[in-house]
């Protein structure tokens, strides 16, 4: 039985017994998965144009975020200012100049703690012990084991820390996700279960007298509702990873903000996300009473939009940052048809316009070699892009990590293992999901991981024909994937691997120019979900 159950249980023997009320009312101010957006984005999560901007059409970016941080602060009698994780990867920003400017930002902003995502680890530990150091705050993660690792020996990263909000005590854990070795760079840096982290964690801040404590999390709304239904002694928990938009008037919404759900005690724990690139700045208030039970739980998303003013100092700040950045992104290198799909929602569940462009690219980019399939994350693909020019820059939104384009033999059986694994976690929205091009399949998830794909067809000549277990194909994909990224296990041992191609946005870059009429994006049901 933990403290606060006992807590709990002497709440109950006393209830006919009149006592002195000690509310206390916390608002928890959080953002998640900015992925470098230092500048604004528009309504397809992409670079904002001046035209947009002119039009008062753009979102987010820090200069609007501190906007938006300073006044809700000052509403707020005891504000808590979080951050759950993957500030790094996804625009020039982070090529440019990898953790230093995200931590110059951070730190501009006012946070209270931060948790590491797996994004953090994109550079490897060296980078992410940079940055921890970096930081004025404390960095979470209590199910990372660096013990092995020397980048990161020196203590950098807390599993958790006590925040000192309005005279009371606040406990804050932080966790990531336990597959970020499949997802990074993370060297010999072991990954606890969250779970036995976290109740190690909870353990500890009690047994300091803390009785309010807030979970940090790095590992998806899915897991974050299962982590609450299981675990005594969390009151709240500030998630991301899966970009979830939690909110009460969004019809697109992934759920309630705060879903509420009842821990082992009975006692309710509200969860919020706020989608991603600082489009949103998440806002709870939150109700204990004396012995630190959540009473109540209420708020809302703010959507940053042009009503909040860019505060003058961080645009000064970004535009200098930019200046290396602007004769790169501002090249124009082709023009679209019409818009391209590249939205999480889409590429990380079904056939999207451009999963299809990215893998038709790689695919052209090869056939010469023989390759025959191509097979790519849809996690890889970052943003949409807008009718009508398109810029470098938008490639590089796209498609922010540079991977490479690899090539290697497989055999059919261990194309459909990939296939298994790629919507194996489907219902969590895991980046693996595989789009695909020489190629179709059908899948369902009525059943077990594992077992879902129905059927695979392989290209041949003008014929598609059934993918045959024993015979060997040429595959095309990218470096993070032929070397196990995403759980594609089954291509580490692919033979005649080649992992130093051309980067895939010069692959699409190319491909996109030889369209002179403007590039059409399209669907043609090469990925198919049924019953």
């Amino acid at each position: 039985m933990t403290n606060r159950t006992l807590a709990a249980a002497l709440s109950a023997l006393l209830a006919g017994v009149a006592l002195p009320a000690q509310a206390f009312e916390l608002t928890i101010l959080h953002t998640n998965d900015v992925h470098d957006r230092f500048e604004p984005i528009n309504a397809s999560d992409s670079a904002c144009s001046q035209e947009q901007a002119a039009a008062n059409e753009c979102f987010g970016g820090v200069a609007r975020l501190a906007t938006a941080l300073s006044q809700r602060t000052a509403a707020a009698a005891n504000p808590l200012v979080l951050d759950a994780g993957d500030w790094f990867q996804g625009t020039l920003f982070f090529t440019q100049y990898g953790g230093e400017a995200a931590a110059e930002m951070i730190n501009r902003l006012g946070y209270h703690a931060m948790a590491v995502g797996n994004h953090e680890f994109d550079n490897g530990p060296a980078d992410l012990e940079a940055f921890a150091n970096a930081l004025d705050i404390p960095l979470l993660g209590a199910n990372i084991d660096p013990a092995n690792e020397p980048a990161l020996a020196d203590g950098s990263i807390e599993g958790s820390t006590i925040v000192e909000v309005g005279g009371e005590r606040i406990g804050v854990i932080g966790v990531v996700a336990e597959d970020t070795p499949e997802l990074a760079t993370t060297g010999e840096v072991a990954f606890e279960r969250p779970a036995v982290a976290i109740r190690r964690e909870v353990e500890r801040l009690e047994g300091e007298g803390v009785n309010k404590i807030v979970l940090l999390s790095h590992v998806g709304y899915e897991l974050d509702k299962r982590l609450a239904a299981e675990i005594e002694g969390i009151d709240v928990i500030v998630g991301g990873h899966s970009q979830t938009l939690l909110s009460n008037d969004d019809e697109d919404a992934g759920g309630a903000y705060p879903t509420m759900v009842a821990g082992p005690s009975g006692a309710e724990v509200p969860i919020v996300q706020a989608y991603s690139y600082t489009k949103y700045l998440g806002e709870l208030t939150v109700t204990f009473d004396e012995e630190g039970v959540v009473t109540a739980a209420s708020g809302d998303p703010i959507l940053l939009d042009a009503s909040f003013d860019e505060d003058p100092e961080i645009v000064a700040r970004v535009v200098e940052l930019a200046e290396p950045l602007e004769e790169i992104r501002a090249r124009v290198v082709a023009s679209a048809a019409g818009p391209i799909d590249g939205s999480r929602e889409t590429c990380r569940i079904q056939e999207c316009e451009m999963g299809n462009l990215v893998a038709d690219a790689m695919l052209e980019r090869t056939q010469g070699q023989g390759v025959q399939v191509v097979i790519i994350n849809g996690g890889g693909l970052r943003a949409s892009i807008d009718e009508g020019e398109v810029t470098q820059g938008e490639i590089l939104t796209v498609l922010p990590f540079l991977n490479t384009l690899s090539t290697f033999e497989v055999s059919g059986a261990d194309l459909v293992a990939a296939l298994e694994n790629g919507v194996g976690q489907v219902e969590d929205g895991a980046g693996r999901f595989p789009q695909v091009a020489g190629l179709q399949y059908e899948w369902t998830r009525a059943a077990e991981p594992g077992s879902r794909i129905r059927e695979v067809r392989v290209k041949d000549g003008e014929e598609w024909v059934a993918i045959d277990p024993a015979a060997t194909y040429l595959v095309a994909s990218n470096n993070f994937m032929r070397n196990g990224g995403d759980g594609y296990d089954s291509f580490v041992t692919a033979d005649n691997a080649y992992d130093f191609g051309p980067t895939i946005d010069t692959v699409v870059v190319e491909y996109l120019a030889a369209h002179s009429g403007g590039y059409e994006p399209y669907t043609d049901g090469r990925i198919t979900e049924v019953e």
